[in-house]
């Protein structure tokens, strides 16, 4: 009997996931540990198993689709079944199932055979679901359902006449919009896209989502002259974890009140410890260690001494923690992403920057638990490495500030003789919620982090 594969919750707190490519096609075999797609989260990249064994009957979504959790993505059955009865069967027909189970394409282009023999066209909604009422009336108002499935299918709701009560949209009437548009899928649909933009090179010449990612990133031709302002351009839709990464941030904006404070601290300690870790012997454990993770573990010395630093607020509730839960920002090819090293405080030296490492490495690899990318109340972003000088590193909500690591570099300062010399500073800049703390608090924070930095050795003793 056919059964669906769904896609699995990689992570508590994990709602959807892109569907990043097929690794089976229909007709194919698959046994319970058969990889049949890969899948990404805001956090990692999951290999995805059929849990099932029997042959591919339907994939019901796109590459580049977000489907939530628990949704199915794939029928596995006998080579022999009807796909498109036992989807029916299962519930999961064509004019119900949304963006991510991409069903409406399975008519003919992920079916088997047999199964496109004895398919037929879903029949048009009727308003009869939620009560008679007579087409192009439509107020502009919509069902919250209407307003779901628009968005989930990519659909105008201006474009659509309600037949709801005094005209209001209902699910129906999306629906029916959607089946009159026989010559774009689905995916295509949610790109924003229409026939007359893109041509289609699916079944029947239907536009898919690869044809409208294709015309996204198509140079756009220049007229004849070369100078010709603004030339050729490529346009490239954000997607994926950079989309997620995109709205976090105005989202972190837009619901905190974040402030930056720019300070140095004297770093000539800190290369000094930093120099005589690294020609140390191997087998102690300390030569590895880095110049970041010396600044992060005085971070975390000097958060013990100002909860509201190591705090989250949410509602207007403040709530700091005990232990330190330390998040390291890490550039990785897939995006930024922020590993979460546990009870840092707890750590010594040595387990901190070997944590530290191995939290990065997996974070770069793509495979980390994404357990481990959430939990941190406080975090550090380093772009030391690069030559910056200052920047201002947005806060990670629901955390109240961020610390910006920046360059080590020369300044010129008079010393106790009144003699002009140089000496090497770090820069630090950190971002506060003013809702929870006041400049004077930051202040303070990064006045105890300098006096850390500066005595580097005792910090590190304790």
């Amino acid at each position: 009997m056919a059964e669906p594969v769904v896609m699995p919750q990689a992570g508590n707190t994990v709602e959807s996931c892109i569907l990043v490519s097929w690794n089976v096609a229909v007709g194919d075999t698959v046994t319970d540990n058969t990889v049949i797609c890969e899948a990404e989260t805001d956090k990692s990249t999951v290999d995805v198993e059929a849990g099932a064994s029997g042959t591919v009957l339907a994939l019901l979504a796109e590459e580049g689709d977000e489907v939530p959790v628990k949704d199915p993505i794939l029928l596995v059955g006998e080579a022999d079944e009807n796909a498109e009865a036992a989807l029916k069967e299962l519930g999961i027909a064509p004019a119900t199932t949304g963006e991510a189970g991409e069903v409406a394409e399975t008519h003919d282009d992920d079916l088997t055979p047999e199964a496109r023999e004895s398919s037929e066209p879903a029949p048009e909604p009727s308003a009869a679901m939620e009560g008679e009422h007579t087409r192009g009336q439509s107020t502009g108002a919509a069902s919250p359902r209407a307003r779901a499935t628009a968005a989930n299918k990519g659909v105008d709701l201006s474009a659509v006449d309600g037949s709801g009560p005094q005209g209001r949209i209902i699910e129906a009437d999306v629906l029916a919009a959607v089946a009159a548009s026989p010559g774009i899928t689905v995916g295509a649909k949610a790109s924003g896209a229409t026939l007359s933009q893109t041509p289609g090179t699916g079944i029947g010449g239907r536009q898919t989502r690869a044809d409208v990612a294709a015309a996204a990133t198509r140079p756009v031709a220049s007229p004849a002259a070369s100078r010709e302002f603004p030339g050729e351009v490529s346009q490239t839709p954000l997607k994926g974890v950079r989309a997620i990464i995109a709205e976090r941030m105005m989202n972190a904006l837009a619901s905190s009140a974040p402030v930056t404070y720019n300070v140095s601290a004297p770093a000539d300690a800190l290369l000094a410890m930093r120099k005589r870790f690294k020609q140390s012997d191997a087998e102690l454990g300390y030569s590895r260690i880095t110049i970041g993770d010396l600044v992060c573990y005085a971070t975390v010395q000097t958060l013990a001494r100002h909860p509201k630093m190591n705090a989250h607020l949410v509602d207007n509730t403040l709530s700091t923690f005990a232990s330190v839960h330390l998040g390291l920002a890490v550039d990785t090819p897939r995006g930024l992403l922020v590993p979460t090293i546990r009870n840092a405080d707890a750590m010594g030296l040595r387990e901190f920057s070997a944590t530290s490492a191995d939290l990065a490495q997996q974070a770069i690899g793509g495979k980390i638990d994404p357990e481990l990318l959430s939990g941190a109340t406080f975090t550090v972003s380093n772009l030391g490495s690069f030559g910056m000088e200052s920047f201002t590193p947005i806060i990670n909500v629901p955390q109240t500030a961020i610390l910006g690591v920046n360059t080590i570099s020369g300044h010129a300062e008079v010393n106790d003789n009144g003699e002009v010399c140089m000496s090497q500073r770090i820069g630090f800049s950190l971002t506060a919620d003013h809702r929870a703390i006041d400049g004077a608090d930051a202040a303070r924070f990064l006045r105890d982090l300098v006096d850390a930095i500066a005595n580097i050795d005792l910090t590190v003793i304790g």
